[in-house]
Formats: structure tokens, sequence, C-alpha cells
């Protein structure tokens, strides 16, 4: 049994030393610096929006003691997560893990560097499921929660398997009570669109919904149980121009089912700004089909 846990408790610590190098220091407030996770070798680094604020230049000190100024490449508060750009290249980036291994009890390390040196916690992976969307509205791929302590500083560094490949990053703004991780496919899907846009943009009808049921007839017909009855229209928004009217009730959003008003804001946030969007309602107790062109959300 004491072999057992040497090999365990060394191949953990070369867990740290393996992805210490990826793993930087953030100085982007005031108070207890943060964590980041190299994202590319040519000095883009991922980190934890909460912990880049808008006063001065943010700092990134890297695992062999320099301390460089960062541009802050964007940043998408509804999934708490920032991309900074540092003048580097030739930087070590971790493997990213496959997802479809993760279980739950598999052991995980958060890591952090707060300060000058790696810091890391074990835990187990405690929760996965779906797709979520955050209190600020951002949508995340899929929901990973895990027991490991979040100490002070660890935010917007990386959870690491029990092989050193990266599973996601951390976030202590995005639920209380509770550790959750953002799994690497939203990281790499908002930090394509910050690259691109400096933001993630996000689409907006203009609509007051509700989630009502749908008439017995109907709800069988389409295979669902509810729909969301728009309570209120924005006078020249983009649901007014396309004609949606206070009253209808929307059943699909480029043909998927929209039960719940987190169902409309996942598919705005992944439409398409550029083109038309087809829209069914009920209206009058007869399915119409609509086409409207998705606005962004300023």
């Amino acid at each position: 049994m004491a072999n057992v846990l040497m090999q365990l408790s060394d191949g953990l610590a070369s867990v740290v030393e393996t992805a210490g190098p990826s793993l930087v220091r953030v100085e982007g407030r005031r108070r207890l610096a943060a964590s980041g996770l190299i994202w590319s070798a040519d000095g883009i680094i991922a980190t934890a929006n909460h912990v880049v604020t808008d006063r001065g230049q943010p700092k990134v000190g890297l695992a062999d003691g320099r301390t460089l100024n960062a541009d802050v490449i964007g940043r998408d508060p509804s999934t708490d997560l920032a991309l900074l750009k540092i003048d580097a290249s030739g930087l070590p980036v971790l493997p990213l893990a496959d997802p479809e291994d993760l279980r739950v009890g598999h052991f995980v390390l958060a890591l952090g560097r707060p300060g000058r040196g790696a810091q890391a916690t074990l835990g187990i992976i405690s929760a996965l499921g779906d797709s979520w969307r955050t209190g600020a509205g951002g949508t995340i791929d899929r929901y990973l929660q895990t027991d490991v302590v979040m100490y002070p500083g660890f935010s917007g560094g990386p959870l690491v398997g029990a092989g050193g490949e990266i599973i996601g990053l951390n976030s202590s703004a995005l639920a209380r009570g509770v550790s959750i991780t953002i799994p690497h496919g939203t990281v790499a899907q908002v930090a394509a669109a910050l690259m691109t846009h400096g933001k993630v943009k996000q689409g907006y009808l203009g609509i007051k919904t509700q989630a009502v049921r749908l008439p017995e007839g109907l709800g069988a017909e389409l295979d669902q149980e509810t729909g969301l009855l728009i309570a209120g229209v924005e006078p020249g928004s983009p649901a007014d121009s396309g004609g949606l009217f206070m009253g209808d009730t929307i059943v699909r959003f480029a043909g998927q089912p929209i039960r719940h008003p987190d169902d409309l804001l996942s598919r705005l946030n992944g439409a398409a700004l550029d083109q038309k969007t087809p829209i069914t309602v009920l209206r009058s107790g007869q399915l119409q089909e609509l086409q409207i062109q998705v606005g962004e959300k300023a």
C-alpha cells in the first residue's frame, strides 16, 4: 500500500512539474495576483475575466521569472474569460484532454501561480452535466464541477487531469459555493471570438418572453409541451422589423425547439448575425414561419 501511495504522490508531483512552465501569474488587479494559462506558443494567455480590471496595463509573470506587459485582446464577462497577449514566442503549451474520457471520480489538479511558484490542490470531478447558461448569459458547453479548493489567486488557472492534460480553466465567479471549471472547448470558442472581434457577439431580438404550455394537440405534434409567449416587442428592434407580434408563441428557432427562455438565449448566441433566421411561431392557432434578421446585442 505504501508503494502505491508513493507512486501516486510522485505521479501527481510530476504532473505539477510538467504543467508548471505553462502556468503564469496574472497581475491585473490591485489586490492578490491571479493565474493564467499559456494558450498558444506565440504569447496568447487565457485567464479569468474578473481578475483583469480596467486599471492600467496587466502584467504576466512566466515560470522562468520574467514579468512582461500584456495587452488585453478581449474579454467576455458572460463566461468569465479574458485573453491577453505578451511579446514572447516558443512558449510551452499543454495538450488538451479528451472530454469523452472524463468521468465523475477522476482525480484532477487545480493549478495556480498567484506568486512566483506553481501551486496545486488535489480533488476529483464531482459532477458532469450538459451545457448551461451562466448568470451573466454566457453559454458553457458542459457543466464541470470539482471538489478542489479554490485558493485565493487560483482563478484563471487550469484544471488538469492525472496525465497533465488541460481539462479547462477554473473560475470562482461563475457559481457560489462550488468549484466550477470552464471546459477547454468553451475556452477555445470564446478565444476564437475574442481574437477575431475583441468580444463575443450576442444575438438580440428585442422581445420579452415567458414560457407557456402549448395546446395539447400541437404539443404532441411538435413533441414539446411548452413554447415562449412574446409578452412585449421593443419598437424598432429586429423582432419588430421582422414581424413578430406580442401574443405570438415561439416554438422553433432555426429549426430547433424552443421550450424555455434559456433555449432562445442559447440559440441567439450561436445565430449568424448577417443573415435571416427562420423562426416558427404559433399565431391565431396556426403555425407560421418568419424570416428574422437577428441583431447584435450592444
